[in-house]
C-alpha cells in the first residue's frame, strides 16, 4: 500500500511538473505569435531570427512582445515564490508582498513622485523624469519599508507580530497617498492610477538584463531555503529545536521577499493575486506541502499563470486598454476563495 502511495505521488508530482511547463511554452509562444497588431507567424519567425525585412514588426516582437513574455515569465515566478515563503513563514493562507507593506511602500514612493514631484525632479547636478523616477521612487519606497521590516523583525520575535506590524505599515502608506491625491492634479492621479492598474510592458529590452539577474538571483536564494522553510511547517519552537534559527531565517526571508516584490512593483506596478494565489495552485496539483517539490512547481506556476494573463491583455480590443489587475483579480478571487470554503469545510470535519 505504501509503495503504491508512492508511486501515485511521484506520478501526480510529475504530471504537474510537465503541466506547468507546458503551459509556460505555450502561453509564451502565444504571446510572441498573437497581439495588438496582426503579424503572420512567418514574420514573427523572421524577426526572432534577425531576418525580418519589416522594421516595424521586428520592433514590435523583439521590443514588445519578446521583451513583455520574458518580463511576465520572471514576475510571475517573483511574486509566486515569495507568496509562499511568506504563507509558509507566517503560517497565514493569505499572505504575500502586498500584506507586508512592501507593495504600499512602492505605490506611497510613486504617489510621492507624481502628486509632490509633478512626474519630474531635477537636483544636485542629475534630473530624472517619467519612468526613471517612478522606478527610483517604487525601490525607494519599497526600501524603507523593508529597513523598518527588518527593524521590527529583530525586535519582534512572534511571526503573527510581524505581519500585523506589516499590515499597519500598509495602512499608513495608504492613508498618506490618499491625503496626498486630496491635493495633487488630475494628470498626476490619473498617471498613479494607471501605474497602479500594473502593466509587464514596463520593462525595456536594454532594462531586461539587469531586471532577470536581480529577479534569478532572489529565486536562487528562496530555492535555498526550502530545508528551513520545511521546519517552519511544524512551528517556530519545533523548528528551533531541530536546529533552525527561525530570526535568522526571518530576516532572510524578509530580504528576499523584498527584494523580489520591490523589483516588480517598481517595474511592473503592483501586481494583485499572482502571489497570493499561485502557492495554493502548485499545493493542490503537487498534493504536497513538501518546499523541495513545492517551490519550484509554484515558480513554474507563476511564470504560467502571468504569462496567460498577459496575453488576455494583449489581445486585439480595439482601442480598449484591458489591466493587468483586471485580469489577476478575475483568475486570482475564485482560487482564494475556493480555498477559504475549503478551509471552512475542514474545520467542520474536524
Amino acid at each position: 500500500m505504501e509503495i503504491f502511495h508512492n508511486t501515485f505521488a511521484v506520478r501526480r508530482t510529475t504530471a504537474a511538473f510537465v503541466c506547468c511547463a507546458a503551459a509556460v511554452v505555450l502561453f509564451f509562444a502565444l504571446s510572441l505569435f498573437f497581439g495588438t497588431v496582426d503579424i503572420p507567424a512567418a514574420g514573427v519567425c523572421d524577426a526572432l531570427l534577425g531576418r525580418s525585412v519589416n522594421e516595424a514588426w521586428s520592433f514590435i516582437v523583439v521590443h514588445s512582445r519578446l521583451v513583455q513574455a520574458m518580463t511576465a515569465t520572471l514576475c510571475g515566478a517573483a511574486l509566486s515564490a515569495a507568496g509562499l515563503m511568506l504563507q509558509t513563514c507566517f503560517a497565514n493562507p493569505l499572505a504575500d508582498t502586498s500584506i507586508l507593506g512592501v507593495n504600499a511602500g512602492a505605490s506611497l514612493g510613486v504617489a510621492l513622485a507624481f502628486f509632490l514631484l509633478g512626474g519630474g525632479f531635477v537636483g544636485g547636478g542629475f534630473s530624472l523624469a517619467g519612468f526613471s523616477l517612478v522606478l527610483v521612487a517604487a525601490f525607494a519606497g519599497a526600501a524603507v519599508v523593508l529597513m523598518l521590516l527588518t527593524a521590527f523583525a529583530a525586535v519582534l520575535r512572534s511571526s503573527l507580530m510581524l505581519l500585523i506590524a506589516g499590515i499597519m505599515v500598509s495602512y499608513v502608506a495608504s492613508a498618506v497617498i490618499s491625503l496626498l491625491s486630496s491635493f495633487a492634479t488630475a494628470e498626476g492621479v490619473h498617471s498613479y492610477v494607471f501605474w497602479g492598474m500594473g502593466n509587464f510592458g514596463g520593462v525595456s529590452l536594454e532594462m531586461l538584463p539587469a531586471f532577470a539577474v536581480v529577479i534569478i538571483v532572489a529565486l536562487a536564494a528562496a530555492l535555498s531555503m526550502v530545508k528551513p522553510l520545511n521546519a517552519m511547517l511544524l512551528g517556530d519552537d519545533y523548528a528551533a529545536n531541530l536546529g533552525v534559527s527561525v530570526r535568522g531565517v526571518r530576516l532572510r526571508m524578509l530580504a528576499v521577499t523584498g527584494v523580489l516584490g520591490a523589483t516588480v512593483t517598481a517595474f511592473c506596478g503592483p501586481v494583485a493575486f499572482i502571489g497570493l494565489a499561485v502557492p495554493h495552485v502548485a499545493r493542490f496539483m503537487a498534493g504536497t506541502a513538501d518546499h523541495r517539490v513545492l517551490m519550484p512547481l509554484t515558480v513554474m506556476c507563476g511564470a504560467a499563470v502571468a504569462l496567460a494573463c498577459g496575453f488576455v491583455c494583449n489581445l486585439p480590443a480595439g482601442n480598449v486598454f484591458i489591466p493587468l489587475n483586471a485580469v489577476t483579480s478575475l483568475w486570482g478571487v475564485p482560487v482564494i476563495m475556493y480555498v477559504l470554503f475549503s478551509a471552512r469545510g475542514r474545520s467542520r470535519l474536524t
